[in-house]
């Protein structure tokens, strides 16, 4: 069995000062990579293009990260999905964004590009030929008594657009299909020739409750390209910012979930939680939800000393009341009765798909990305990784439980060892091409960032992927076999992004 490393040295290794690695690889090399992946023996991490080329990143559990990178002359290349299942919407999006052409894709259905844009994307070399939007066609269920139920693309109250195509066997869900894209903004068309500092603010946009992650992780793949060394007390501001958005975002998702099971008690106080702690990352950074507050080569603004005092505040106050919380959750029997059991998501399912966060960890697959491959601070921070082998919408409510323990844990002992010093480098201009690459914890999991840095300090390219990319299918099956009443609880305890995922 080849390491990644091999596969990285069989082809042309592009050089930088990174400790991942790329390489320019042939055709075989490349379907020796995606054979690695059908057998379950690498795990993807990422699949994006630019003119004439895709890219492709991998974990190997044991030897780390690589990027590939395969010539497509006419836009064509071996398709991944075709024995990959992962790949599939990652290759038909990159498909709307370059034409690049899979051979052997088994669904070439358009992804992200609706027949609506008019003009050829900003990213795109070719253009795609007109198709009329009713032409996508929802794949067929056959069956007796089968009937479908459309849901979406606008839904009540202010979430964002995704349209659900059920087919239902009475209340029984036999198939769901989603249709996303909707709100595909084309951020990394709009990060191509722009000034880094522009650029990091259209990273930090990606997913709005997720700016925290994505700055951090664009900021981190920039610096892996320079070369840059980021002050400590820097490095540990920022997991501190990161830990603050982990709880807020799990607080009001576990209200959120108990809320779509018709226990607003819950969604009530797990809300004026969740507003506690928004208004702490206020007081310590001057925005709520810590926007912009992480630039390539540091932080923005210092934490201040009403700050601290405001975070240690709420950590106290957290952990007065959410045991409580916890508590009413546990013993609650109409509550147990809608999450237990609701939503399974199988342990296999879970590795194929290189699911992160909550949704793998519920399901077995206990990856972090701050613990592998590890960035500072954590490796200096003690904390577990809970894992759960259910599946079921009760262990994601479980594994958000016990993560929000462990960030309280994790922000005192930043505060408690926070060093002193600048908060900020510049950053310097590259003297030729220069690449980077970063894997950052999301609250929803994984997220990677790639960049090229070209003359002038200007991004020729950047690929950002939302942990959604491989969370959003796996939802689909997730719900075969519940009830149609039961979507929201299992849509609710996945919690994928639409913008993230759209970009």
């Amino acid at each position: 069995m080849p390491a990644l490393i091999d596969i990285i040295e069989a082809g042309r290794p592009v050089e930088h000062h990174t400790p991942w690695r790329r390489a320019v690889v042939t055709p075989r090399i490349w379907n020796l990579a995606v054979e690695q992946l059908a057998e379950g023996r690498w795990s993807l991490l990422g699949l994006w293009g630019e003119p004439e080329t895709v890219h492709m990143a991998l974990l190997d559990a044991a030897r780390g990260i690589g990027v590939i990178s395969l010539k497509s002359p006419g836009g064509r290349y071996p398709s991944v999905g075709r024995r990959h299942p992962p790949a599939l919407r990652l290759e038909r999006a990159a498909a709307d964004l370059f034409g690049l052409l899979p051979q052997g894709l088994p669904d070439t259905r358009r992804w992200l590009d609706h027949s609506h844009w008019g003009v050829s994307h900003p990213l795109a070399t070719r253009p795609q030929p007109p198709v009329a939007a009713s032409s996508y066609r929802f794949l067929a269920a056959e069956g007796d008594s089968l009937h479908q139920i459309p849901v979406g693309p606008v839904h009540a109250g202010i979430i964002e657009p995704g349209h659900f195509r059920f087919t239902a066997s009475g209340e029984t869900v036999v198939r769901l299909e989603e249709r996303l894209g909707y709100v595909h903004k084309g951020i990394e068309g709009l990060m191509a020739g722009s000034p880094i500092d522009r650029a990091a603010r259209l990273a930090g946009r990606t997913s709005g409750d997720s700016t925290v992650a994505y700055s951090l992780a664009f900021a981190r793949a920039v610096e892996a390209a320079l070369g840059v060394e980021v002050p400590p007390r820097a490095l540990w501001l920022r997991a501190l910012m990161a830990e603050l958005e982990r709880v807020a975002n799990h607080l009001g998702d576990i209200g959120a979930i108990c809320n779509d099971a018709a226990f607003a008690i819950m969604h009530a106080h797990c809300g004026v939680l969740r507003e506690r702690v928004l208004r702490a990352s206020d007081a310590a950074f001057g925005h709520r939800l810590m926007r912009d507050c992480i630039v390539p080569g540091g932080v923005a603004s210092d934490l201040r000393e009403e700050g601290e005092h405001a975070v240690r505040s709420v950590i106290v106050e957290i952990r007065q009341r959410f045991p409580h919380l916890v508590e009413l959750y546990d013993n609650t029997a109409s509550l147990q009765d809608r999450t237990v059991a609701t939503g399974r998501l199988g342990v296999e399912l879970a590795r194929q798909y290189a699911a992160g966060g909550y949704v793998g960890r519920a399901s077995g697959r206990d990856f972090d990305a701050r613990r592998t491959p590890g960035y500072a601070p954590y490796d200096e921070l003690a904390f577990e990784v809970p894992a759960l082998q259910e599946g079921d919408v009760n262990a994601r409510v479980w594994i958000r439980i016990r993560e929000v323990e462990q960030s309280l844990s994790l922000v005192e002992q930043i505060l408690d060892r926070l060093p002193d010093g600048p908060i900020r480098v510049d950053v310097t201009q590259p003297d030729g091409p220069r690449e980077g690459l970063a894997l950052v914890e999301g609250f929803r999991g994984d997220i990677l960032a790639w960049l090229r840095i070209g003359e002038g300090g200007l991004v020729e390219r950047c690929h950002l992927r939302d942990p959604s990319w491989f969370q959003w299918p796996l939802l689909e099956a997730a719900i075969e076999g519940n009830i149609v009443a039961d979507f929201p609880l299992c849509n609710k305890s996945f919690n994928c992004s639409y913008s993230g995922h759209d970009l």
